[in-house]
């Protein structure tokens, strides 16, 4: 689950995604919306526009039916469907084609990170293979929910077990189970869900997030689509959350005493890491002394 007390927002990640995007020479799509035109100008042009990326992978975590899910996917919501694939494409190209994303489907992994990059108001949609609680593994779920970040968030589960294509011969760093006791793979193979652990060396974990799925398409639309009905319209939303100073750095107290009738006490500290990129006219500081 996500940290307790979460410090960042989702404004100082953007603005880590456009520094980002400034270093590989990327146009975010939101940019080129300045050029002004007239309201229904712009509505046409955001729906001849909008687009959904699907994260394609070759070698694990497969989606199986991919072609059919691309073509169910551009039928059922008229939009154009784009693949990505990072074997395939340089980083840049899948940063460029997901910044201008209106949603952003992938199997789960660390792919999903890039859903940083996806402009205000988009979706991320993301699936899970069989005996996956999407509840226990929620690092992209907390990205897209981070006040500032204006994603929305949808998640699908993989439950039918006949779906799912496993490698319990593989090394055991892609799910491979063969080198446990037979006891425990069958203890795995036979168990429904995988238990809370640790990270990330869990074999049972790493046994059920390698297998290749079978999407089940009319539940996956189904569960697109309820997702869709409570996404808030935020494409050109400004951002919802205002960013504060940090904590002072290296704050020091300092004592010193000339006589008994003469004492000084010395406080001191460095700026906020974060001062020098906020536009304030003015920063007051308090000292307390108890």
């Amino acid at each position: 689950g996500p940290k307790a007390n979460i410090l960042v927002s989702g404004n100082e990640i953007r603005q880590f995604s456009r520094a980002l995007m400034e270093k590989m020479n990327i146009t975010r799509g939101e940019e080129a919306e300045k050029d002004g035109g007239s309201a229904e100008d712009e509505k046409v042009k955001e729906k001849k526009d909008d687009y959904i990326v699907l994260f394609s992978r070759s070698t694990t975590r497969l989606i199986l039916n991919e072609a059919e899910l691309i073509m169910a996917l551009a039928q059922d919501f008229q939009m154009r469907v784009v693949t990505v694939s990072l074997e395939e494409q340089s980083f840049p190209s899948i940063v460029q084609t997901i910044s201008c994303a209106s949603v952003l489907v992938s199997m789960h992994g660390a792919q999903l990170i890039t859903s940083l990059f996806l402009p205000r108001g988009a979706a991320v949609v993301e699936l899970f293979p069989f005996a996956v609680n999407p509840e226990q593994y929620t690092p992209y779920k907390t990205l897209a929910s981070l006040p500032g970040m204006d994603l929305h968030y949808i998640s699908w589960r993989n439950t039918k077990e006949e779906n799912t294509i496993t490698h319990p011969d593989r090394p055991w760093e892609q799910g491979g189970i063969a080198h446990l006791e037979k006891e425990e793979q069958e203890r795995i193979l036979t168990n429904k869900e995988v238990p809370r652990h640790l990270c990330c060396r869990n074999p049972e974990w790493l046994f059920r997030i390698y297998q290749d799925t079978l999407v089940d398409i009319p539940s996956f639309l189904e569960v697109l689509k309820e997702g869709m009905k409570t996404k808030p319209s935020l494409k050109k939303a400004k951002p919802s959350t205002t960013v504060y100073p940090g904590r002072v750095r290296e704050p020091q107290c300092q004592t010193s005493v000339q006589t008994t009738n003469d004492a000084k006490l010395t406080v001191s500290w460095q700026i906020p890491w974060n001062l020098k990129y906020l536009k304030v006219k003015e920063v007051k500081y308090e000292v307390w002394i108890q």
